[in-house]
């Protein structure tokens, strides 16, 4: 009997040990990701009038064109609860149980949709992504919308700010 019970506190012990691992792996990421990435802008106090919405699920946020490269810094790894708002100036990135952020609209580069992201893969064309730039470091936010069939609308919508970006360049 002795036998088991130490074998399950081997075990368990291990197990402690591994977790321990990891979350000293996760901070180890955030403190060199606090350097690179720049702190997310914050939402405005009057942000305006929004013409889009959308609820669902913030994925994550990983450095663009790397899709499994999770940005865990200042908590933009934590996978939650959003609503989605299109302003006129940029999203406004609402979070439960997590810092809300702010992506302006002058730096959008695109939009797609796309079936995985950092950790969650889902169905063809499940998730929202939008790349854009938080300084000098392109970035990749992903949302898993509630109503996917809001999606095409994004798009059309931040696929205009770029083509009015461009234009007026």
């Amino acid at each position: 009997m002795s036998d088991r019970i130490l074998l399950t506190l081997a075990v368990f012990a291990f197990f402690l040990f591994c977790v321990f691992l990891m979350w000293r792996g996760w901070r180890r990421k955030s403190r060199a990701q606090s350097v690179q990435v720049p702190p997310f802008a914050e939402i405005p106090a009057e942000p305006g009038e929004a013409s889009l919405e959308s609820t669902g699920l913030y994925v994550s946020t990983t450095t663009a064109g790397h899709w499994q490269d999770r940005v865990v810094t200042r908590g933009a790894g934590l996978r939650t609860g959003a609503v989605w708002r299109l302003h006129e100036d940029g999203i406004a990135i609402e979070r439960g149980g997590a810092p809300d952020f702010w992506i302006p609209r002058a730096s959008v580069i695109g939009v797609r949709k796309d079936k995985g992201m950092a950790g969650k893969v889902m169905g063809i064309d499940a998730l929202l992504v939008i790349t854009w730039l938080a300084g000098d470091v392109e970035l990749d936010t992903g949302f898993r919308g509630d109503d996917v069939d809001d999606y095409p609308q994004w798009i059309e919508a931040l696929q205009d700010t770029r083509n009015d970006i461009k234009g007026g360049a």
